[in-house]
């Protein structure tokens, strides 16, 4: 098999293993402190030694550069409690689960440990210069700093497509502990019956279109004359409710955004419950070009709540959604 459709390793969620030191991982990486296109990223020295859990087998990944589908991705995974803190990228708060290669793993016995404090300073016999110059580009012409993490440079990492057809995926989503065989099933479905709609909306006239040519979820922005806007100053630690779907949906445009900011159908699942305040949001690295960008309107990051994938096959790449304040309501007293 080539690098680009080889199969997963045998490793699988919920197994343990431990990280290799920095020592090991530096003799895997080349001039640019990459493996196979993968970058090893500075925020993730802190994790070296470290016994963790394997969240997900990153096998493939959904393009959020190029919006080309889903990409494969061989001999990497998700580990739980492992994500970035932004430390050598601006303070970016996006908190990407971090790729890690198999060849920076062992198996390990035992338990997991506690996620490293943060913030460290990790120092050793290794040169971690080499990191922190990559996690660097030309500045803009405007003088702005381009960062370059994984997210920003996972298109070369992951260079091969993984179309709906092909079976691959499904088979190493159910052996790889991703997903069960229903919900691997399910998804296969929900995919096929986007591609259907999308398929519709090209060559039928619309008083044919099921659901008025909704992809899956079937949710569509009703705002009209410009989205609106709420404050709520939500801290962390507060407990919000998410609105209904119907409620969202007059916030948002044709094109499912609110101020700009794109609402995932995949996250309708989460309307009505109730979760808990991390923090909020004001920077997050644009991953086409690697630009910091500054929110005008701060965004919510909520305890527990990460992306399905559902609507993407499966995705395994575990984003924290951003939620709008006008998205969420208190519930009790501040």
């Amino acid at each position: 098999m080539t690098t680009a459709t080889k199969a997963p390793e045998s490793l699988k969620a919920g197994d343990l293993v431990q990280v290799l030191s920095a020592e090991e991982i530096f003799a895997t990486l080349d001039e640019r402190g990459e493996l196979d296109g993968l970058p090893f990223m500075p925020e993730m020295l802190d994790y070296c030694g470290k016994k963790l859990t394997v969240y997900k087998v990153a096998h493939k990944l959904c393009d959020t550069i190029e919006r080309t589908g889903l990409r494969h991705l061989p001999d990497s995974v998700h580990l739980t409690e492992s994500r970035c803190d932004g430390g050598a990228h601006g303070g970016c708060q996006t908190a990407c689960l971090f790729y890690w290669k198999t060849a920076w793993l062992r198996k390990a016995e035992g338990t997991a440990d506690a996620p490293p404090p943060r913030p460290a300073n990790p120092s050793g016999p290794v040169d971690v210069q080499i990191l922190h110059r990559n996690a660097r580009r030309e500045p803009f012409p405007d003088g702005a700093p381009r960062y370059a993490c994984q997210a920003t440079e996972i298109l070369r990492a992951a260079p091969g497509r993984l179309p709906l057809k092909d079976v691959r995926q499904y088979v190493w989503d159910v052996r790889s502990g991703n997903a069960t065989a229903s919900e691997t099933f399910r998804a296969f479905l929900i995919g096929l019956f986007n591609r259907l709609q999308s398929v519709s909306r090209r060559v039928l006239p619309q008083w044919l279109w099921i659901k008025g040519g909704l992809t899956w979820g079937f949710l569509k922005g009703t705002a009209t004359g410009g989205t609106p806007v709420q404050t709520l100053d939500l801290e962390p630690g507060e407990l919000v409710r998410i609105k209904s779907k119907e409620e969202i949906s007059a916030t948002l445009d044709p094109q499912l955004r609110n101020r700009g900011m794109g609402f995932e159908v995949g996250l309708t699942v989460f309307c009505g419950q109730t979760a808990r305040v991390v923090g909020r949001v004001e920077r997050c690295l644009d991953e086409p070009t690697g630009r910091m960008l500054t929110m005008k309107t701060p965004c919510i990051v909520l305890e527990d709540i990460v992306c399905p994938g559902v609507p993407n096959l499966n995705c395994p790449r575990g984003h924290l959604p951003f939620w709008r304040e006008i998205w969420l309501e208190r519930v009790g007293p501040r």
